[in-house]
């Protein structure tokens, strides 16, 4: 029952609490309108044995000569009377052999007496009244009878008229109910179907709420305020991330140009360059940070800026191998580029290059072997693809691997902000195309963009007149 929907189950309530009315209510019809036939067959029998008891004070009148009707239909019912001593001196009917018991008989001498049983000569039982004719000791006794045939057969028609009309009304009432319950929820629905919409970084949408001022409406009311609670509290961390990236960027660049500075005098002792190497390397990925940050807080705000041109899907693919071909043959590695000639894409070259570069340093941190980059056509889009020769991605975290910080255990161990293949994921939606991962061996991330996307060219976002920090060859964040 608890699985059924609401609309389900407040139809299955309210069906059964119509057979419950239902039953009590023909229980109460029954019982009554067998109340009322046997007490009017009572009066009748009361009316025939006044009108038996008046024969009989008239000795020479049988209860044959009585006015048809008055003892009632010969065939259903019948009169008698007896001697005090319980003797049949005259009867009418169609009623065969005794009429009253010995018991009967000596009840009947001090009060009068009803009885319903089986009489011979009528078909079904019968409702029998025996009283003395008259108060005088020696008074005969007159008994009269009817057949119960006639109520029992109303009753009989009662019951059928219920057992065939109570499940239609059952029915009608529970296809009622249903409708009740549909147009009650009308308003529930129509908030579910907004909310679908609704976006913590979209506008002011709020949940539709009905006329009335009931629950739902209050229901309506409360939500659509924790809606608007968790736009400002998102909007503040949004925010907060841009500015405090924006904040990070001039003093990053300003340590690293001092750092690099110092490399140039060449006068350091082996330790302090080193130290100093180090020191800038560091510098680099905290720079890379604050920008990851950034491209993150205007992805959130649903903005993230593009600005598309016709590129040539194998000239991103060489520039991105030439940043990191160095790096990969210190570790002794190689990078390789498969891209068909004139496949064109429209797009945003430097946040592509962002994208595949971001790609192309998870594979040298976390995989093995040679690093693949390639890109063909597929079904009006156009797919590129890094792939390496490693592990691939753990298990853990293949199906949330482009969720802000999500990092493997063992890339916990290593340099990296856990936002690389967010930005991936921010990137291809900006361009309104899809990352995945696939593929059984090694790791294989793809980024289909649509092959005509050639939407107008959007401006930089207002960071553009600060300083565009240049990505270290560690590559740009990272993601395991």
């Amino acid at each position: 029952m608890s699985r059924l929907p609401i609309r389900g189950r407040l139809t299955a309530a309210f069906a059964a609490a119509m057979f419950v009315v239902l039953a009590v209510t023909g229980l109460f019809v029954y019982l009554r309108l067998q109340a009322d036939l046997d007490e009017s067959l009572t009066a009748s029998l009361q009316a025939r044995a006044d009108a038996v008891a008046e024969l009989a004070s008239r000795s020479a009148a049988p209860l044959t000569s009585a006015t048809p009707g008055v003892l009632g239909e010969p065939d259903e019912s019948f009169a008698a009377v007896l001697s005090p001593a319980g003797r049949l001196t005259d009867a009418s009917g169609g009623a065969r052999g005794p009429l009253l018991r010995a018991a009967d008989l000596r009840r009947v001498r001090q009060r009068t007496v009803l009885v319903e049983r089986r009489v011979a000569g009528i078909d079904s039982e019968a409702r029998v009244l025996a009283r003395r004719a008259s108060a005088r000791a020696d008074s005969p006794l007159v008994v009269v009878g009817q057949s119960l045939e006639d109520r029992d057969e109303t009753l009989d028609g009662l019951v059928a008229a219920f057992a065939v009309g109570g499940p239609v009304a059952v029915l009608l009432a529970s296809l009622l109910g249903y409708a009740l319950a549909t147009a009650g929820l009308r308003p529930v629905e129509a908030m579910r179907r907004r909310a679908t919409e609704v976006s913590l970084s979209g506008g002011e949408e709020a949940l539709p709420l009905p006329a009335a001022h009931d629950e739902i409406r209050r229901l309506g009311e409360t939500l659509n305020e924790m809606l608007e609670r968790l736009r400002r509290s998102f909007e503040r961390e949004r925010r907060f991330v841009a500015d405090a990236s924006h904040e990070l960027r001039t003093p990053v660049a300003v340590i690293k140009t001092e750092l690099d500075a110092a490399l140039r005098t060449g006068d350091l002792g082996p330790h302090a360059r080193a130290s100093v190497l180090a020191a800038a390397e560091e510098c680099d990925s905290l720079a890379q940070l604050a920008e990851d940050l950034l491209v993150v807080a205007r992805a959130a705000d649903g903005k993230l800026p593009v600005r598309r041109e016709p590129l040539e899907a194998r000239s991103v693919l060489d520039d991105v191998r030439e940043r990191f071909v160095d790096r990969a043959a210190g570790l002794g590695r190689s990078i390789r580029v498969e891209a068909p000639d004139r496949l064109t894409l429209s797009g945003d070259p430097l946040r592509l290059r962002q994208a595949l570069g971001n790609v192309v340093d998870n594979a040298l941190r976390h995989g093995a072997g040679e690093v693949v980059l390639a890109a063909r056509p597929a079904d009006g889009a156009v797919e590129l693809e890094v792939s390496d020769e490693g592990a691939g991605f753990e298990r853990t975290i293949a199906e949330r691997a482009f969720e802000r910080f999500t990092r493997g255990d063992e890339a916990r161990t290593r340099s990296g902000s856990g936002l690389g293949l967010a930005i991936v994921r921010a990137v291809a939606e900006a361009h309104d195309g899809r990352v995945s991962i696939v593929g059984a061996g090694g790791a294989v991330v793809r980024i289909s963009l649509p092959k005509g996307s050639t939407g107008r060219p959007e401006p930089e976002a207002s960071d553009t007149a600060e300083p565009r920090l240049a990505p270290s060859p560690g590559g740009i964040g990272s993601q395991s």
